[in-house]
Parts: C-alpha cells; structure tokens; sequence
C-alpha cells in the first residue's frame, strides 16, 4: 500500500499591521484566518484576553476606511464588546472575528 502527503494549499493574502511605534509589519495570512490568530502566528503582540472567544476587547483593531469598508458587517455581540475598547474609532473591529 502507497501513501503520500502533501502540505494542504491555502490561499494567503499579505497583511500589514502597524505597531504603536506606527512601524510596518507585512505578514502572510491564511484567507479565513481571525487577525487575532495571523498576529500570534507571526509573533506581532496583539493581546486577546479571551482566547478569541468575543468575551473582551483586547484585539481591537483600527482600520483605514478603505479596508474597513470590504469587511463583512459586524455582529451585534462584536459591538457590545467593542464598546469596552479603548479608543474606540468608527473603524474599530475587534481581531478574534
């Protein structure tokens, strides 16, 4: 009996976060992948309290209007919990969705 593997292909896209120092972090993330999850794999510091589990605000993120306005519209349990974040902006998303 023969058996192969192969690496499953998934499609990835290049993202780039800003640090508070507003320097640059490009990335490859898995499509589908949370922020949360692509920040932990490439060790960019993006707390999630919770585990990613929606129960805090610790990933929030800001994006430009441009890429905020391709996201999929929020839930409302997404809002409640972006209501504890800090500095909350009209763009605020939080990284575990």
């Amino acid at each position: 009996r023969c058996y192969h593997s192969t690496k499953p292909s998934y499609e990835t896209v290049n993202i780039t976060f800003l640090d508070p120092l507003e320097k640059e972090h490009t990335v490859p993330a898995e499509v589908g992948k949370s922020l949360l999850d692509v920040a932990h794999d490439n060790n960019i510091e993006l707390e999630g309290a919770c585990g990613g589990e929606l129960a805090c605000a610790t990933c929030h993120l800001i994006f430009s209007q441009e890429m905020y306005d391709t996201l999929s519209e929020k839930e409302p349990e997404e809002d409640d919990m972006l209501d504890l974040a800090f500095e909350l902006t009209d763009t605020s998303r939080l990284g575990c969705q």
